[in-house]
């Protein structure tokens, strides 16, 4: 039995398709209240690593224990709807959830997107997708938040936004989170653990502690970490302002 305070716990999973090793001896925990994100280069096996954390993979080896009783809210990294199909905001978040339609517009109002609530799903920007799809994860009032590349699409303002958004949910409504992100610059300040993935775990800690890991700097270079601690600098002198 896990505590209390764990909502899941990876253990030891490796994940091969056919010659292929897609994941190989992963061990780590999303603990409630905490933002744990996996950032690795393309291929590297995370959203391999999601499918599995929500049980649409199971492993050739390992275990994953979630907590009894967890709700899980996903924010995927791509939707394909089709541009003919007259679908509504409202009516998009209602579907799977019929008996949550008074929840609709509350979920909207605290991803700031309420405007959005009568407009066609197709007319509406990149960042406006996102905030829907996380009111989307919202309606199931989750214990756990998974959110795959949760700014793709979105430019650079709408990034910080979005980032300060997802912050302000774990805060407000104590659930841990767990994201994955190609984006650096703007994840690791945003976080509180990080797991640097390659098939298999690099390194991982708080974020400072992973960008002078010798892993991550072979992964990412150390220009990736230049640039990172002069945007932390300004991210932190600008919050004191």
């Amino acid at each position: 039995m896990i505590p209390d305070h764990i909502l899941i716990q990876v253990r030891d999973v490796s994940v091969q398709f056919q010659q292929f090793m897609a994941l190989q001896a992963i061990s780590f925990n999303v603990p409630r209240g905490q933002i744990i994100t996996l950032i690795g280069p393309n291929g590297a096996g995370k959203s391999t690593l999601v499918r599995v954390v929500l049980g649409l993979l199971t492993p050739q080896t390992g275990h994953i224990f979630r907590q009894k009783g967890i709700r899980i809210g996903y924010m995927p990294q791509h939707l394909n709807i089709d541009p003919i199909l007259p679908l509504t905001v409202a009516r998009f978040l209602s579907l799977g959830n019929l008996n949550k339609t008074n929840l609709i517009h509350a979920m909207l109002e605290e991803v700031g997107a309420a405007n959005l609530l009568k407009r066609p799903l197709q007319s509406i920007s990149g960042g406006e997708m996102r905030r829907v799809l996380l009111a989307r994860a919202l309606l199931r009032e989750p214990d756990l938040l998974v959110l795959d590349e949760p700014i793709q699409g979105v430019d650079i303002n709408g990034q910080y936004e979005l980032y300060e958004l997802i912050a302000q949910i774990r805060q407000q409504r104590g659930c841990g989170i767990l994201m994955v992100s190609h984006d650096l610059h703007l994840v690791m300040a945003a976080t509180d653990q990080v797991v640097c993935l390659n098939r298999q775990i690099c390194c991982s800690g708080h974020p400072e502690t992973v960008t002078q890991h010798p892993a991550y700097l072979k992964l990412f270079g150390a220009r990736a970490a230049r640039d990172l601690a002069i945007y932390s600098h300004h991210h932190i002198e600008s919050e004191r302002k």
